[in-house]
């Protein structure tokens, strides 16, 4: 295969940033000290969460958006997106003075929507649809087809993925050391496209990492079977980073830039976030946190090199900090949750509490499963520890003083249902 078709071309990234400068500026590119500590390695974040709409979706959809002939843009744009690249877009539209229809699916957390509105103002008009990106998707291309608007693809498009591989350019001029290892999130594919391509041909000995969410691998699973794989079914958490099916523009570019991809649990893209702003006061949304959280995939790897993590998005929700907490302390392995059947006797709570819970043990959550008759039936009890290692006593107990349970913490239907 030709080198051109290969990957996006340098003449197409060196143009977008040309046709971006205007409006996106350079985002910093920090050393990192306890990261780099932590995996004995040098170690920097490209903080593309305090861009103008805190995340790096501003490059391709401006850079898409003004590259429009002038009749084109007086027809208006329609996207689909979960928050942030409908943020670039209607940022976009304001400033070019082009009406926009933008498509949001419902689990888009409130903070983005606002953010929308907030960005684009009287210039655009926000459409909630569907349940997933791809629903909303569907939506936007029925009404887009029969108003003759220009379709503004979230990643599957060469000058969004140009735009977004503007970052490479970013990196190589600040970086004073060879960079061995990037490791960039993966959604639809736009970013690792736009980057992977401006670093194959310019730093070819640096090592592109995809990282996607554990419970949407729409990239791992193309890339397997070596064409575009759509998902029945998505985990939503990582909003940011979770679609049911990759670009094809962006599939072909990706198996030749992509040298590693790593799949990272939910629940350890939430401990993430807590030690971001617990540890560095840095505020990031799930997606934007994917690429650190694969650190501990690759630590052996990485000793000793130079590292950079795109920090991709900061559009983080206020409300969701609770679920942050809790799916953190579930994959850390010091919150469970059980069904308890407690012993038809006098007392068989108070031992429960006595003798059963450790010195270091807490119940979160207690309610008796049945509304009447409540003390002869099951309960559901969530329980924190403080350490990982009480686990196992803990269950022993609780067979000790006879107390039949169930643990549905890994059980995601019936913990779903319950909780």
């Amino acid at each position: 295969m030709p080198e051109s078709e290969k990957y996006l071309s340098l003449l197409e990234i060196e143009t977008a940033y040309q046709r971006i400068k205007e409006v996106v500026k350079p985002t910093p590119f920090v050393i990192n000290q306890n990261l780099s500590e932590k995996y004995d390695c040098k170690l920097w974040l490209k903080r593309e969460d305090l861009q103008v709409v805190r995340s790096y979706k501003i490059r391709g959809a401006f850079n898409k958006i003004n590259s429009l002939t002038e009749e084109e843009k007086s027809r208006g744009v329609v996207c689909a997106s979960a928050g942030n690249h409908a943020q670039g877009v209607a940022y976009a539209c304001r400033y070019l003075g082009i009406k926009g229809n933008i498509y949001m699916p419902s689990t888009t957390p409130n903070q983005k929507i606002r953010q929308v509105a907030m960005f684009g103002k009287e210039n655009v008009e926000v459409v909630i649809k569907g349940d997933t990106y791809d629903d909303s998707y569907k939506s936007a291309m029925d009404y887009c087809n029969k108003h003759q608007k220009t379709f503004i693809h979230p990643f599957d498009d060469k000058d969004v993925m140009a735009g977004q591989g503007t970052i490479g350019i970013e990196l190589l001029r600040e970086s004073k050391d060879p960079i061995d290892y990037i490791f960039i999130p993966v959604g639809g594919g736009g970013l690792i496209c736009g980057v992977g391509s401006y670093f194959k041909q310019i730093s070819p000995k640096t090592k592109i990492i995809g990282v996607e969410p554990q419970g949407a691998p729409a990239m791992v699973e193309s890339l397997k079977k070596n064409e575009v794989v759509e998902l029945t079914t998505i985990e939503k958490f990582v909003d940011g980073a979770a679609v049911q099916k990759i670009g094809q523009k962006c599939f072909e570019i990706s198996k030749n830039v992509i040298d590693d991809m790593i799949l990272v649990p939910e629940g350890r893209v939430c401990t993430t976030i807590l030690k971001l702003y617990n540890e560095e006061a840095i505020v990031v949304e799930p997606a934007g946190a994917l690429s650190i959280s694969a650190l501990d995939f690759y630590q052996e790897k990485i000793k000793g090199k130079n590292v950079v993590c795109i920090v991709s998005g900061g559009n983080n929700d206020i409300t969701r900090t609770e679920e942050i907490k809790e799916r953190s302390l579930m994959y850390e392995g010091l919150k469970h949750y059980f069904i308890v059947r407690f012993p038809q006797r006098a007392g068989a709570l108070r031992e429960f509490l006595v003798h059963v819970l450790g010195p270091n043990d807490d119940i979160t959550h207690f309610e008796y499963t049945k509304k009447n008759n409540r003390e002869q039936g099951p309960a559901l009890v969530g329980i924190e520890l403080k350490y990982k290692k009480d686990y196992e006593p803990l269950l022993k107990r609780m067979e000790e003083y006879n107390f039949n349970y169930k643990s549905i913490t890994e059980n995601r239907d019936l913990f779903n249902l319950l909780i």
